[in-house]
């Protein structure tokens, strides 16, 4: 006897205990009853932290397929996180080297190479190329080696419909925290402050800094260091743990004071939260862009277009 997919039983949707479904899966339709659900690719990855398959798959024949085990949520571990640090540390190194080499033979061939070496432009133009190639391995590891072809789905990316309210919030902590760093020990002068000695530097790094940072820095701290925290140690200690490392990448630039590293660990709070609550990275690099953006705006705008840089120091 004939029978058509109307007839099939139901396979009721197995809950796992403790565990609450995520904003993106909570927006997510549901099928009409009787018809065979159609999941996303999206919405298939986010499910997929529940450790099963998120629903019952149909085989050309009709008849429905076993529950299969959803591959490990996120693909990558521990040990794929150390790689990237190690290689992003390679390729600085290199990118930087490359580019000092072709400063020297080019725009500065009777400077020493230690004077190129202090050019801000040369360490921006490294660190920016260094950027890209650590871009470029960060999809292969995703797309060749776990086999997660869908990369922007893998790191859960999840495109924010209301990105203007991410935008808003990184404008708001920029001012609130700008605000609060008057309560705090800030040091007039900070390593960074090098970068803004001229007006082409000061471009360069504004630039940088509302472009590749914050979607090189949140792509690893809130895609890929994040999940794997979250995954071993539970959301506090993993949200406080990605801040921690967050602010510490910052320590450099910041000469090691205590007050402008915490403004920083405070900015890492919110992002981690905004990644763990939205369960979307570009959430955070809305909010990262946005919170960048203002404070290069506000600089633009005391030092006249960067043309009175001195005024900073005032």
């Amino acid at each position: 006897m004939n029978s058509s997919p109307d007839d099939l039983p139901e396979i009721p949707d197995t809950p796992v205990k403790g565990r609450a479904s995520s904003p993106v899966q909570a927006r997510v339709g549901t099928a009409a009853p009787g018809c065979p659900a159609e999941r996303s690719s999206a919405e298939a990855d986010s499910q997929s932290e529940s450790g099963f398959a998120s629903g019952a798959s149909h085989l050309p024949n009709g008849q429905p397929a076993n529950f299969v085990p959803a591959p490990p949520d996120p693909a990558w571990d521990g040990w794929d996180v150390l790689r990237i640090i190690f290689i992003t540390i390679v390729a600085l190194f290199a990118c930087v080297f490359a580019v000092l080499f072709i400063a020297h033979r080019w725009f500065y061939p009777h400077a020493r190479v230690a004077e190129i070496a202090r050019v801000p432009m040369v360490l921006v133009a490294g660190q920016a190329l260094a950027y890209l190639l650590i871009l470029a391995y960060m999809y292969v590891l995703v797309t060749r080696e776990r086999r997660r072809p869908d990369f922007l789905a893998a790191i859960h990316w999840n495109w924010p419909s209301n990105f203007v309210v991410y935008v808003f919030t990184g404008f708001v902590l920029s001012v609130v925290l700008q605000l609060f760093s008057h309560l705090l020990p800030i040091p007039k002068e900070l390593p960074i402050d090098n970068f803004f000695r001229t007006p082409a530097e000061a471009w360069a790094l504004g630039i940088l800094s509302v472009t590749l940072a914050p979607l090189m820095e949140e792509l690893f701290f809130r895609g890929f260091l994040y999940p794997v925290l979250a995954r071993r140690l539970g959301l506090p200690f993993s949200v406080f743990l990605t801040a921690l490392a967050f602010a510490l990448l910052h320590l450099a630039q910041l000469g090691s004071a205590w007050g402008p590293v915490l403004m920083i660990f405070l900015v890492g709070l919110v992002l981690t939260m905004v990644r763990a609550k939205t369960n979307s990275v570009a959430a955070g690099i809305l909010i990262h862009m946005a919170y960048n953006g203002t404070i290069t705006l506000a600089m633009f705008a005391a030092t006249d277009g960067f043309r009175h840089l001195e005024k900073l120091n005032q």
